[in-house]
C-alpha cells in the first residue's frame, strides 16, 4: 500500500481530499502535541479511518515519520492534456516547471514546495531515468505536491514542443551558460526547465529551449545545487511578474 508519511505531508494530502484511505497514529503521542491533533481533527473530518498502532509498526513502513502515517491511493499524474488546457486558462500568467532528469527526490521535493507557493500552473518530468512521485518526495515537499498539477511525459521535448505551441516561452536554467536570469523579460506564459543534478540540461532539451539563463555566481562556488537554483529563478519570475502588474 503507497503511504504519505510525516504530520505536514499527511495533513496537506487529507486537505486535498485526493487519496488518503487510513490514518495511523503513534499509540502514544504526547496529548499537548498540537500537529497531531491537527492531523487527527482533520482526519476526523474527512471520514478518515484512524488506527492507533505501536510506534515499531510505524518504524516498519517509513523510519522518518513523526508519529503519523497515511496510507494513499497512488499518486495520481495529471495527463499531459489536461495539464495544456490548464495552460490555456492561465493565459499570460502560465508557469510550467519542466524537470529534465532529476534524480534526488529530496531536490524534487523542494522544487515542488517553490513551485506551490509562486503558483505554478503544472509540473512536467519523464517517465524515465527520473524521480517520480515517492513518499520521500512528498515528504520533501511537506506535501506541496498534493496540490499541484504533475504530468509525466514519454517524451520530455514534444512536452517543450507542445507548450511552445500553446504560445509559452521555454526557458532552460544552466550554471555555465546563457544570459543572466535576471536580463530577460519573463512576464509572459513561460515554461522554466530545470535540469539533472550532474549533467544539467541534456542536449536536445537544451536545443528545444527559445533561450538559456544562468545565475550569476561571484564566490568561490561554481553552481548551487538543482533545489536552489531552480527556486530563486522560480521567485525571480514570480516577483518580476508582480512588478509588471503593479503588486
Amino acid at each position: 500500500m503507497p503511504y504519505v508519511a510525516g504530520r505536514n505531508a499527511v495533513l496537506e494530502a487529507i486537505q486535498a481530499a485526493k487519496r488518503v484511505r487510513r490514518l495511523l497514529i503513534d499509540a502514544a503521542p504526547r496529548i499537548s502535541d498540537a500537529d497531531i491533533r491537527r492531523v487527527v481533527g482533520a482526519a476526523e473530518s474527512a471520514g478518515i479511518p484512524i488506527e492507533r498502532v505501536q510506534r515499531t509498526r510505524l518504524d516498519a513502513i517509513a523510519l522518518r515519520h513523526q508519529g503519523v502515517i497515511a496510507e494513499v491511493d497512488s499518486f495520481a499524474y495529471t495527463p499531459f492534456h489536461e495539464l495544456e488546457e490548464r495552460v490555456r486558462a492561465a493565459g499570460r500568467e502560465a508557469l510550467v516547471l519542466v524537470l529534465d532528469s532529476l534524480q534526488d527526490p529530496q531536490n524534487f521535493g523542494t522544487l515542488l514546495r517553490t513551485a506551490l507557493a509562486v503558483r505554478a500552473t503544472g509540473v512536467v518530468i519523464p517517465e524515465r531515468r527520473a524521480v517520480g512521485v515517492t513518499p520521500a518526495v512528498s515528504r520533501a515537499s511537506a506535501g506541496a505536491v498534493e496540490h499541484l498539477a504533475v504530468s509525466q511525459v514519454p517524451n520530455l521535448t514534444r512536452a517543450l514542443e507542445s507548450l511552445k505551441r500553446l504560445g509559452v516561452w521555454v526557458v532552460g536554467l544552466d550554471a555555465h551558460a546563457g544570459i543572466p536570469y535576471d536580463e530577460p523579460d519573463l512576464s509572459g506564459p513561460l515554461a522554466l526547465v530545470i535540469g539533472s543534478e550532474g549533467s544539467g540540461l541534456g542536449r536536445l532539451v537544451r536545443e528545444h529551449c527559445d533561450i538559456v539563463v544562468h545565475l550569476p555566481m561571484a564566490g568561490r562556488t561554481e553552481s548551487l545545487n538543482a533545489a536552489v537554483a531552480g527556486s530563486i529563478a522560480l521567485y525571480h519570475v514570480f516577483r518580476a511578474r508582480g512588478r509588471a502588474a503593479g503588486v
